[in-house]
């Protein structure tokens, strides 16, 4: 905040090994936040499409950016496993995920369609199905054997073992979801508005910056954003 951007911030994540993180911007620019190291951006480089997220390497030393097109970008100790960039999409990327080993990493499209790399296993899809609203975003299970999509109105959709503990899919809520993250014990996740306010499910509550009220017996919004 109160920084002048060239694009705007599409993701961020933590480090995995101090206390840190990185956000990037849809120009491939990173930034680097406490005891996070920089290890090289796509900031002022040709992109054929914006990039719309980013996943840190288990040993914090490296991280991926993923573009629209599904073009992968690795930078320290992450290694490349493969692309959509040269594949025809039904509907765009709009986010990743990556394994717990370090060796892999889902995307996730518009559609819920997934494609897997590297030691990430492909556990089913949405790709096909109706959705009520567009997926934003999806989390992986600590064991690397799951994992979650998460539709613009909060709906969630469950895959291998990850466990379903919740949406915002019934309730009414004034800002869309834009993305989510599991918390590390592996039952529960944080559900990210665009007017920055959270939900958790079986996670823990940290607080909002969001200001809306919400109904009885709907999920309280948390902030903070989550680990990977």
């Amino acid at each position: 905040a109160g920084i002048p951007l060239n694009r705007p911030i599409v993701g961020t994540a933590f480090d995995p090994a101090a206390p840190g993180n990185w956000s990037v911007a849809s120009d491939g620019g990173v930034f680097s936040f406490g005891a996070a190291t920089f290890h090289g951006s796509m900031g002022g480089r040709h992109l054929n499409q914006p990039i719309v997220g980013i996943a840190a390497t288990p040993d914090g030393n490296g991280y991926w950016m993923v573009a629209r097109d599904g073009g992968i970008f690795s930078f320290g100790s992450a290694r490349f496993y493969g692309s959509t960039g040269a594949i025809r999409l039904n509907q765009p990327i709009v986010g990743m995920a990556a394994t717990h080993d370090g060796h892999g990493y889902w995307l996730v499209a518009r559609d819920g369609g997934i494609f897997a790399f590297g030691s990430a296993r492909f556990h089913g899809s949405m790709g096909g199905r109706r959705l009520n609203m567009p997926i934003v975003g999806m989390a992986a299970t600590v064991d690397n054997n799951g994992y979650w999509l998460v539709a613009g109105d909060g709906g969630i959709f469950s895959f291998g073992t990850a466990r379903f503990s919740g949406s915002t899919g019934a309730f009414h809520i004034t800002s869309p979801v834009v993305g989510m993250a599991a918390d590390p014990d592996g039952l529960g996740y944080w559900l990210a508005t665009r007017d920055g306010g959270l939900f958790s499910f079986a996670a823990p509550f940290l607080g909002s910056t969001g200001a809306t009220p919400f109904p009885t017996g709907s999920p309280r919004q948390t902030i903070g954003i989550a680990r990977p």
